[in-house]
């Protein structure tokens, strides 16, 4: 975050709180911060190369649509980890997979088209990663969005 410049910063701003739903959104924001688009393209193409920006997209609200998610754990030996998690990250349905220091040490969240489908898809990780999966479906969603402050230092 140390190569974050103020334009950096109100760039990834407008990105995450304002972004124009528009034919050309980074023209847009171009005109907001008083620079030109390829510069727009640039600076993002650069947060992107970085690894400040991960993608750029909506946030659906998949349940809203009629899909099925939940939260997962397991117990992997940490030998297996590398091999565990590219069983699991193969599933297209998995959209964020962690370790972390817990009994429970490797977690993921994964969406699927219903219920049924998912059961299926947590069985083949089961028997191809040999390992049991601890399923924890929501009960109420109280927040799935963040907004990272992009104050000139630091969130200020």
């Amino acid at each position: 975050m140390n190569n974050l410049d103020k334009l950096d910063r109100q760039l990834l701003n407008l990105m995450q709180n304002s972004f124009p739903l528009t034919t050309q959104p980074y023209l847009d924001m171009a005109r907001k911060l008083d620079i030109s688009e390829d510069e727009v393209l640039t600076r993002i193409q650069a947060m992107k190369q970085n690894g400040i920006i991960r993608r750029t997209g909506a946030i659906l609200d998949s349940q809203k649509m009629g899909f099925y998610s939940t939260l997962c754990a397991c117990r992997v030996e940490a030998e297996r980890i590398d091999k565990v998690a590219t069983i699991i990250n193969a599933q297209k349905g998995v959209t964020h997979n962690y370790v972390r220091d817990h009994y429970y040490n490797v977690w993921f969240t994964l969406t699927a088209p219903s219920y049924d489908e998912a059961r299926e898809i947590l069985k083949d990780i089961e028997q191809n990663a040999r390992i049991k999966i601890l399923i924890m479906p929501a009960l109420k969603t109280y927040k799935i969005k963040v907004s990272l402050n992009m104050g000139e230092k630091n969130g200020e």
